[in-house]
């Protein structure tokens, strides 16, 4: 019995709703989750378009200090070392949740989406202090153009990941009370792709402002 004789949701590629696809190859009908995953993807565009304008703000106003502090004075390699490992391990755990969730296995889906949420709860927290510091020395947003910059690109991708948790926690209720639904998979793959892109903006954050700022 094929796919589309088992009813699987399919959408139809080519001119004119046919299901083969004209040019090079054989096309054919594409499932559902290839088709949100790719849209889904479409949308993160957006996010990284975003996040590109203010790295290029925070490259240009990154020396504007106003006689204020420096990357070099104010920021500890070491202690963002911990939260990036934190977002990094929750982003692998994550990866062992698509493997469950693949298995359907409803128990170390929970488990493993469980313990992601709590390394992103870690960083945000880890984030959240060292924002705290920073306003609490006078280094705040206000203090000078880079600081300005600094904080609207690593508090909002820092808003990102408390909404990803939020969304995380609500994947967590659904799969208990709904199962492993095709739709629910494709809600999980969505959130996968979104919270592996938080990663790929950390990384370019960590080697830009920090890095960069303290070592070079």
């Amino acid at each position: 019995m094929t796919a589309l004789d088992a009813g699987a949701e399919v959408i139809p590629l080519g001119y004119g709703g046919h299901a083969g696809a004209r040019g090079h190859g054989a096309g054919g009908p594409a499932s559902r989750r290839i088709v949100v995953g790719y849209g889904f993807w479409i949308f993160l565009l957006s996010d990284f378009v975003m996040f590109s304008c203010f790295f290029a703000a925070y490259a240009v106003l990154a020396g504007a200090t106003a006689g204020g502090p420096t990357a070099r004075q104010i920021f500890h390699p070491g202690d963002v070392a911990i939260e990036t490992a934190c977002l990094l391990l929750s982003s692998f755990v994550c990866g062992l949740a698509t493997l469950a969730v693949a298995r359907e296995s409803q128990l170390w889906t929970q488990i493993a989406l469980l313990v992601s949420g709590l390394f992103g709860l870690a960083f945000v927290a880890l984030e959240a202090r060292e924002f705290a510091d920073l306003v609490l020395d006078g280094n705040g947003p206000t203090r000078s153009a880079f600081l300005s910059a600094f904080f609207t690109l690593v508090g909002c991708h820092g808003l990102h990941v408390s909404l990803g948790l939020l969304w995380l926690g609500t994947t967590m209720a659904q799969f208990f009370a709904k199962g492993f639904r095709r739709n629910m998979r494709r809600r999980f793959l969505c959130f996968s792709l979104f919270w592996h892109a938080l990663d790929i903006i950390w990384v370019a954050i960590f080697s830009l402002v920090y890095l960069v700022g303290t070592v070079l």
